[in-house]
């Protein structure tokens, strides 16, 4: 149970051998090449991103500026177009709010001869009944009258 590198008071083996075939090597000629050539292109590449960047500013802000033109012109030619359309709707509002009232004028009516109706029904029934109501008990009074 105890490690063969240690010995009984658990101190290392003096004289333990190591194996020494993973040791740091020096980078051959090729790889150095490989990694020359390649900070080389990274260099072009950035040197190429820089120019363009440099060269495409006038264009960027050629293109903002046309793209602030259109806009302005947009916005002349949308403002008349608006303002026709918020006069129109402002008709159409009017109308349909003059509608809207007689509608529901006509609706008051009728709800209120509806309940004419009903109450005209309820006092031809109750009047109804009154009258039978009184005819029955005239005709118990003969009947318990008469016998």
């Amino acid at each position: 149970m105890t490690d063969d590198l240690t010995n009984r008071t658990g101190e290392p083996e003096m004289g333990s051998s190591t194996d020494e075939t993973f040791a740091w090597t020096e980078p051959d000629a090729k790889s150095s090449d490989a990694n020359a050539k390649a900070r080389e292109w990274i260099a072009q590449l950035q040197a190429m991103m820089e120019n363009l960047a440099t060269q495409a500013a006038p264009v960027v802000r050629e293109v903002g500026a046309k793209a602030a033109e259109l806009a302005a012109m947009a916005g002349e030619k949308a403002g008349p177009v608006a303002q026709k359309a918020a006069e129109m709707t402002g008709q159409a509002g009017q109308k349909l709010a003059g509608k809207s009232r007689e509608m529901a004028d006509q609706w008051r009516k009728d709800a209120a001869a509806a309940k004419g109706a009903v109450t005209e029904t309820t006092a031809d029934i109750a009047e109804s009944a009154e009258s039978a109501a009184d005819a029955v008990t005239s005709d118990e009074r003969t009947i318990s009258g008469v016998g």
